[in-house]
């Protein structure tokens, strides 16, 4: 089977999982990025937040081990209401509420935290929970999450998520760790229904030296890298109707 054409089902129709307050599912399955923020200071906010818009990024979590991240959360929403901000390394249902008090759009964690979940479930929230093994992967979905985190992928490699989607098809996973311009289409068309990025262009020490204008231009790279993937997927399918 031609690979392209196996990976239209990154564009099927949303399930129920999509009615989520405030998470555009159907937008970020055609813009199937996610940017991770953590260890910056409040001053760099701006700057960032301007290289992220600018580079066609739209989804973006602050780590709730960043200084501040609440309040991070509640202002990058007030600078920036074009984006979707979300609040990441969620590992209590305490930590769930500030998070959503703050304004977050969705949660995600490096891990399965059942009342977590629940705690989404109840309150119609995207829910990204990490998983690595089949096992915590088929339990984080039947959890309730909007896709799987699959951490550290780089760890894997794109191959392991060909694996996986023999017998979990139906199952949405999201590769975070390691992820590049140079890996992406393996990962894709591996399975991955979402990458991310995160500390190799969010560094710290490049979010405090106001680098913005080097994290826009990869930031841009990252973004081309996929929307060139997308485009043939958009390509194939648009031949396939008119055949």
């Amino acid at each position: 089977m031609n690979t392209w054409i196996s990976m239209k089902s990154l564009l099927q129709k949303p399930t129920s999982k999509s009615l989520m307050a405030g998470f555009d599912l159907i937008l970020f399955e055609k813009k199937p990025v996610l940017g991770i923020i953590r260890g910056m200071g409040e001053e760099s906010l701006p700057g960032v937040l301007e290289a992220v818009f600018s580079g066609g990024l739209r989804f973006l979590e602050f780590t709730l081990n960043t200084p501040s991240a609440f309040l991070l959360i509640k202002k990058a929403i007030e600078q920036f209401p074009d984006l979707c901000i979300g609040a990441g390394t969620v590992l209590s249902t305490e930590s769930a509420q500030k998070a959503v008090d703050a304004g977050a759009k969705f949660l995600v964690a490096p891990n399965l935290n059942e009342n977590v979940a629940e705690f989404c479930y109840k309150n119609s929230l995207a829910y990204f929970p990490g998983a690595l093994t089949p096992t915590e992967i088929e339990k984080a979905w039947s959890s309730g999450a909007t896709m799987v985190k699959i951490f550290p992928a780089s760890q894997m490699g794109p191959n392991y998520f060909k694996q996986l989607k023999g017998p979990f098809d139906h199952i949405k996973l999201m590769a975070v760790g390691g992820v590049g311009p140079q890996n992406i289409p393996d990962y894709f068309s591996s399975g991955a229904s979402a990458v991310a990025l995160g500390g190799s262009i969010f560094s710290p020490r490049r979010m405090a030296n106001r680098e913005f204008s080097a994290i826009q231009k990869e930031i841009e790279e990252f973004m081309f890298a996929v929307n060139k993937i997308y485009s043939k997927i958009s390509a194939i399918d648009l031949a396939n109707h008119s055949s």
